[in-house]
């Protein structure tokens, strides 16, 4: 039965995605069978986990996923690994909503599964004082143990010993210091890191991290720790639009959840890539597509000129669902950060702009206002909604198009109704990441 820990950190931007990669590069390095997960909505992040281990990542969330959700994917993530290394989120106990549990926080994973933390901590501009907050996160919630704490940009052996000795004075067990190493720091853009598969040199620096590893961080002992990860059969997250699915699949559209096409398949649907940007059509056999988020805003040209796409898309009879970016190619127009207006697909009424910019970032619970590609209304799904653009026209408020959800935030609090529905083509920024209920 494999194992699990989790790499969390007293606040983002102190280095866990670095550390997470330095780990699962050096200990598949070493020939152990070690898988990733990564805590929360992103899409990014578990791309570099999967180039780093070999085998795809998995999102847990404690918040959008139902209990028994949970446990079935942190049983997938594992697979036949032995050992899981789970990347947290923001802070250790960030989260959201009141309910004890299901806050989205990595906390909540520690608590339910037994899982031991290991916290990274940023030390530039502070040495001993790292000690003080590290104790005050493994005192924070007797349910949530702290395995041992990684230093993270170290300046100096001076700057190491200083801050090393106060963590063990205090009794945290040190599992190594990273020193500042800009050379493996990874490109980032407007939604986080370049995605993987844009980043050209990435087995070169994940091998770098891999060696800074190896010299530095105490490899035995973490490769030891864990708490089992649960035993538990699979869980539908989001039924299927239909029995073959197109997904658009390139730079433009690589937001989509592997626990959520995994689930497509358990149910006997298959799933057909295809790219947009290479002007590729859905397959002809498909009885639905999906659009999923991305860039589409930095290839809103190369898009509008894919003929062969539009044209399919434009003719194609079955549901067509886009989430976020997929959304936005569904509209009339996207205008791209140089204000230029490039024509989408008109399926939908709504036109969106990246040049007038504002960040939208939240979770979100969305209930069905009509039957559609997500399922019948009434039900409801969480998720989440991460994105720059901003609706210019159309959209729930006008269009001519039918509103897709009504959605409220994390607390309950209500945000209008969302998105849009003409026939069998339904969007909106909401990512969808699991049913609560079935339709009532």
């Amino acid at each position: 039965m494999p194992n699990a820990f989790l790499v969390a950190a007293p606040r983002s931007g102190s280095g866990k995605t670095t550390v997470t990669l330095a780990i699962l590069a050096a200990l598949r390095a070493r020939g152990i069978a070690v898988r990733a997960a990564k805590v929360g909505p992103d899409y990014i992040d578990p791309a570099f986990h999967a180039a780093a281990t070999g085998w795809p990542s998995a999102n847990l969330d404690s918040w959008a996923m139902p209990p028994r959700l949970l446990d079935a994917v942190a049983s997938g993530a594992a697979g036949d690994g032995s050992l899981l290394v789970v990347e947290a989120a923001m802070g250790l106990f960030d989260g959201a909503g009141d309910v004890p549990g299901r806050s989205g926080s990595a906390a909540d994973l520690a608590a339910r599964f037994g899982w031991p933390v290991v916290l990274v901590m940023d030390v530039s501009g502070q040495s001993q004082s790292a000690a003080a907050v590290a104790c005050g996160f493994a005192g924070f919630d007797p349910r949530v143990r702290l395995a041992g704490v990684v230093l993270n940009r170290v300046a100096s052996e001076r700057h190491r010993i200083g801050a090393a000795s106060a963590c063990a004075a205090a009794g945290l067990r040190v599992l190594g210091a990273l020193p500042r190493e800009a050379a493996v720091a990874l490109p980032e853009r407007h939604l986080g890191l370049v995605q993987a598969a844009e980043t050209t040199d990435l087995a070169a620096r994940l091998a770098a991290l891999g060696r800074l590893a190896e010299a530095h961080l105490d490899l035995d002992a973490l490769s030891g720790l864990g708490a089992a990860v649960p035993v538990a059969n699979p869980v539908m997250p989001l039924p299927p639009p239909g029995q073959r699915v197109a997904v658009a699949s390139d730079a433009a559209f690589g937001f989509v959840y592997p626990h959520v096409l995994a689930g497509w398949r358990r149910a006997g649907a298959e799933v057909m890539p295809f790219s947009p940007l290479a002007d590729e059509a859905p397959d002809e056999a498909a009885d639905a597509v999906w659009l999923p988020g991305g860039y589409p805003e930095l290839h809103a040209g190369q898009i509008a000129a894919a003929k062969r796409f539009g044209g399919a898309m434009r003719r194609f009879g079955g549901p067509v669902h886009g989430e976020c970016g997929g959304y936005m190619v569904l509209g009339e127009g996207l205008v791209d950060a140089a204000g230029e207006r490039h024509a989408m697909l008109g399926l939908l009424g709504h036109s969106t702009s990246y040049a007038a910019r504002r960040m939208h970032l939240g979770y979100r619970e969305a209930r069905l206002l009509g039957d559609g590609a997500l399922g019948r209304a009434g039900t409801v799904l969480r998720g989440h909604e991460f994105h720059y653009a901003t609706m210019v026209e159309g959209g729930a408020a006008g269009g001519g198009d039918l509103p897709l959800a009504a959605l409220s935030d994390a607390n309950g609090v209500a945000l209008g109704d969302v998105g849009g529905q003409r026939g069998a083509v339904s969007g909106s920024f909401f990512h969808a990441i699991a049913v609560q209920e079935a339709s009532r």
